[in-house]
């Protein structure tokens, strides 16, 4: 039987955390990679757009990787719980 590494308090903060940071995120990438004078109109912004929307989109993999592993976390939480199991977090 598996048992769950982290709190369920923490699982579930983690999976909130984790889709605000995909929602923001991918608009953010989707900004970049469209080249949007919001995000690429000053001087100092980047030249690249396509390079930046990169590296967001490659945080966003990140960041599902976070959600997937979190989600199971509070998935074992909740099968311990309706086995009766006590929880001493």
């Amino acid at each position: 039987m598996v048992k769950p590494l982290v709190s369920a308090m923490n699982a579930w903060t983690c999976m909130v955390v984790s889709i605000f940071a995909i929602v923001i995120l991918s608009i953010i990438g989707s900004l970049f990679k469209s080249n949007s004078h919001m995000v690429m109109g000053s001087d100092e912004d980047p030249k690249d757009g396509g390079a930046v929307a990169g590296a967001v989109f490659g945080a966003v993999i990140i960041y599902a990787g976070f959600f997937v592993f979190c989600g199971f976390q509070a998935l074992l939480h909740l099968r311990e719980s309706r086995r009766g199991a006590i929880s001493l977090s």
